[in-house]
């Protein structure tokens, strides 16, 4: 009987690769479906054409690229682990799977135009199913590549839960002990420093840290209460791995309005669109993600919403332009102005 490890890799295998090459099969098939619609002829020929090109490519990339990196992977453990800051099979899915569908998904469109001789002529939206599908399979590999550390069964515990409480015994321990060791063995004249060092009226003794007070939380030790206030780390992979993503989730909707597909702004969406998602490339805990989450999604954000809002419209949420503005000037204000003089004096609140 084969081992809960052993299916665990086949699953999370069989589901990457799904993830991997579903997206381009069916935004190809879409394609083809468009561009046979052109030809005006009762033979399918040019379908199945781009569908077998479709299918050609797909297993393609899948023996010469996918099949011996993962191969590599797995049995060079040495090899993987001297990997640092990214992740090969998310670099992998959005080189040879999302840019090929966002590609072929303005292709689609171009080819609509051409069907219908105007843009006018148009349906009112896109579907919505080739776009979700692609984020939805970069979305699954990123959660499995986070959760694989992980084990399925039995109980977790949160890593920053445990890291604070560790943390807290460490530091009572410590006062506890230099406590007891003050009174246990108090200072002899023998051991006094017979040196004794004046000091000036004005010398400050001793430094007062500001302490940073904020509103108390509570703890549940009983009751449906504490059974509400459980919180698992793989639960939290899967929440926040598709909250992370929300704002280019929206942005590729507003790429379905009419106004914008049917004139030139498709491009710049979709194109800022897929910058932005070469951040799921890096690891979760990469310090450069940050500043990359500014420079690749919230900055050039600013600049596409503000320009649709401003030609076409508030087609776009305006409460999606404020958070990419706020997001950029508060991490421009707090790691980088705070740093100046007029800036760098630390206020406690007293509260």
């Amino acid at each position: 009987m084969a081992s809960g490890k052993l299916i665990k890799l086949i699953v999370f295998e069989l589901l990457e690769f799904a993830a991997f090459s579903v997206p381009t099969l069916v935004v190809m098939e879409q394609f083809a479906t468009a561009y046979q619609t052109t030809r005006n002829v009762s033979e399918p020929t040019h379908y199945w054409l781009i569908v077998s090109c479709s299918i050609a490519y797909v297993a393609s990339v899948t023996l010469l690229i996918w099949v011996p990196i993962k191969v590599i992977l797995y049995k060079k453990r040495h090899l993987y682990k001297k990997i640092t800051g990214w992740r090969p099979v998310l670099m992998m899915c959005v080189v040879l799977t999302t840019l090929p569908s966002f590609s072929f998904s303005i292709a689609v469109t171009e080819v609509q135009k051409n069907i219908n001789g105007s843009a006018d002529l148009l349906p009112d939206a896109l579907p919505d199913l080739p776009v979700s599908l692609v984020l939805l399979s970069l979305i699954l590999v990123d959660i499995i590549e986070k959760i694989r550390i992980y084990p399925l069964r039995g109980s977790e515990e949160s890593n920053e839960d445990g890291h604070i409480h560790t943390t807290s015994l460490q530091q009572i321990k410590t006062v506890t002990e230099q406590v007891r060791q003050n009174e246990v063995s108090p200072a002899s004249p023998q051991r006094a420093n017979p040196i004794q060092v004046s000091r000036p009226l004005g010398a400050v003794t001793q430094r007062h840290v500001p302490v940073l007070v904020g509103p108390q939380e509570p703890s549940f030790d009983s009751g449906i209460l504490r059974t509400m206030s459980r919180r698992d780390v793989r639960a939290e992979v899967f929440l926040w791995s598709f909250l992370l993503w929300s704002d280019t989730v929206e942005m590729l909707r507003v790429a379905g309005h009419s106004a914008v597909y049917k004139s030139g702004w498709l491009y710049p969406v979709y194109i800022f669109s897929f910058i932005s998602l070469l951040r799921i490339i890096f690891t979760p805990k990469n310090p450069l993600l940050n500043s990359l989450g500014i420079l690749l999604q919230d900055l050039p954000f600013v600049f596409v919403r503000l320009s649709l809002i401003i030609v076409l419209g508030t087609i776009t949420p305006i409460l999606g332009l404020c958070k990419n503005i706020l997001v950029t000037l508060s991490y421009v204000y707090f790691n980088y102005l705070t740093k100046l003089r007029v800036f760098s004096t630390f206020e406690a609140s007293p509260f």
